[in-house]
């Protein structure tokens, strides 16, 4: 593509000052932004990077569709919210206009094994208006690209078995809340917990209507699982708070989280497969203390067994860099909702993206 891409950006919180720089960066072109924050809405997009202003102010989220007409955008980059359920407004926009999409939501990464018909619905709206929808993000690589790149190198594999922690600080106040963080012991049971003592029976029922609240490793295994050429035959999810013996100040959250209650949680998933492989995957997502960091640890077991850790990964720079350099994948794509492991490896991009387009 000779010309440069053109890119809205669909929330304006705390991912998008490196998505936007990031796009920037690799010569994309920022023609406009969308938020719903009444104390955003009107700021320049400059402005929210810390930079001189741009001349392209955050419009409100409910003229988001004059936005897009008027833009014509080769992509919409939506960093808002962690359910799928919560994006759909911004992507059926996106379907319906023959807008590209791609979001840093987390259940977007595999929706079709937490929220079906949602995605099918998308999927088929995107088809007719020949457009590409997608979820992506730190998970793309950290918990999937880099397991299967491990597998490809074992000759047996019996199981695998991750896990990884973060920062829920760092992420805005929906992945927060998503996690449970501020609750005390009995309401995270109530509000979180219990939803994960059903039978798959009842588990199948709730995802069918799209009321299951999935941990991010739900989609992540069947992504992997898609990825492997595996076919689930079982997948369970559990959920535990995580707590600490000192209060702990959250500013995302505004408030402070008192000794004992729940700073947010581990999700623990576990998913058998008709090839006899496990994959049991773990995401710890909390307010840190001050001597907690980031870390991913993985396992394939089998001949050999391999292991890789992750020290300190830099989750948020690494989710907008893993968003950015996608773009191009999404755009050459073919139409419909497409998750991730259908584009191929994902690559680092040397030169600016529209270099990139087919």
């Amino acid at each position: 593509m000779e010309r440069k891409i053109k890119a809205v950006q669909y929330g304006t919180g705390k991912m998008s000052v490196y998505t936007m720089r990031y796009m920037l960066e690799k010569g994309v072109e920022i023609v406009g932004a969308i938020d719903v924050n009444p104390d955003i809405v009107g700021k320049d997009i400059g402005e929210i990077m810390e930079k001189e202003k741009m001349g392209i102010t955050v419009t409100d989220a409910k003229n988001a569709r004059s936005l897009l007409e008027e833009t014509k955008p080769d992509i919409c980059v939506i960093t808002t919210r962690s359910l799928f359920s919560e994006v759909e407004e911004p992507f059926m926009l996106c379907a319906e206009l023959g807008v590209n999409a791609i979001s840093t939501c987390e259940e977007a990464f595999y929706p079709q094994n937490s929220n079906p018909n949602l995605f099918k619905k998308i999927d088929e709206l995107a088809k007719k208006n020949d457009c590409t929808i997608t979820g992506t993000g730190y998970q793309d690589i950290f918990w999937g690209q880099l397991i299967t790149s491990i597998a490809g190198s074992t000759q047996k594999i019996t199981k695998i078995k991750g896990s990884s922690s973060y920062n829920v600080e760092e992420y805005g106040i929906a992945l927060a809340e998503a996690h449970g963080a501020g609750l005390t012991l009995d309401e995270f049971d109530k509000k979180v917990a219990s939803s994960d003592r059903i039978s798959p029976e009842e588990r199948h029922a709730v995802i069918e209507k799209g009321e299951y609240a999935p941990s991010y490793m739900w989609n992540v295994n069947g992504w992997l699982c898609s990825k492997l050429g595996l076919h689930v035959k079982s997948q369970t999810q559990k959920c535990v708070p995580q707590t600490h013996n000192t209060d702990i100040f959250s500013s995302t959250l505004n408030m402070t989280v008192k000794a004992g209650d729940a700073t947010g949680m581990s999700a623990v998933v576990t998913t058998e497969t008709e090839e006899g492989i496990i994959i049991e995957s773990e995401c710890i997502g909390k307010v840190y203390a001050p001597d907690e960091y980031d870390k991913n640890v993985w396992t394939v077991e089998g001949e050999p067994n391999t292991t890789i850790t992750v020290e300190k990964p830099s989750t948020v720079e690494l989710t907008c860099a893993t968003i950015v350099n996608r773009i191009p994948d999404v755009i050459n794509s073919k139409s419909g909702y497409v998750t991730t492991e259908k584009f191929g490896e994902l690559n680092y991009k040397l030169k600016d993206l529209n270099e990139y387009i087919k």
